[in-house]
């Protein structure tokens, strides 16, 4: 399931495999296309949980990209770089 909270972020809740993959895709998707109409800002794919991710257009990555980052509890956080 994707919930839309602005234009700018989305939140993706699902329990199995391939509908996070999927609902990833689109959400990505969804904030590219934003992105590229305002010329600024690059998408911040953030996992939550084994459940919960949001996908966000950020000041915080350059425009053209797309980074990963993990916030799981009693993990540390890792980012990853990808270009849009």
């Amino acid at each position: 399931m994707i919930k839309r909270h602005s234009d700018v972020v989305l939140e993706i809740t699902a329990h199995d495999p391939d509908t996070i993959e999927n609902d990833l895709n689109t959400a990505v998707e969804i904030a590219r296309e934003h992105a590229v109409r305002e010329h600024r800002h690059g998408i911040l794919v953030t996992q939550h949980g084994f459940t919960r991710y949001t996908v966000a257009i950020s000041r915080d990555v350059p425009y053209g990209q797309t980074l990963e980052r993990r916030e799981l509890p009693g993990s540390s956080q890792a980012k990853t770089e990808s270009d849009c």
